[in-house]
């Protein structure tokens, strides 16, 4: 019904920059809030940054100042601007989006979530 497809991963050295995007594609009615989370081995999945249908942001600490998360409401697509990487960022990174689709309630979003990009900073 719904495919959430992230592109722009890769290897970077430290001190470099990626271009993370997610593209969300199916029988949308309408995307509310949209994410990226990260995965690196041996730990939990954490939040990266959030952005609502609206624009506001959220940034978790370890990224402030180095990363931006932007969207494209029209082609229901959210990025991620990655600057001043390092070895640390290194994960899968999953993108996230709330998705009402066709036929279903405006108020009722269902959570879906990408198969995930390899990020990975090395010299």
């Amino acid at each position: 019904q719904v495919q959430l497809v992230e592109s722009g991963g890769g290897l970077v050295q430290p001190g470099g920059s990626l271009r993370l995007s997610c593209a969300t594609s199916g029988n949308i009615r309408r995307v509310g809030a949209m994410g990226w989370y990260r995965q690196a081995p041996g730990k939990q999945r954490e939040l990266v940054a959030t952005i609502t249908s609206g624009g506001s942001t959220n940034y978790a600490d370890p990224v402030k100042g180095r990363f931006t998360i932007s969207r494209d409401n029209a082609k229901n697509t959210v990025y991620l601007q990655m600057n001043i990487l390092k070895p640390e960022d290194t994960a899968v990174y999953y993108c996230n989006a709330d998705v009402v689709t066709t036929g279903s309630s405006w108020y009722s979003p269902v959570e879906y979530w990408g198969q995930g990009t390899q990020v990975t900073v090395s010299s």
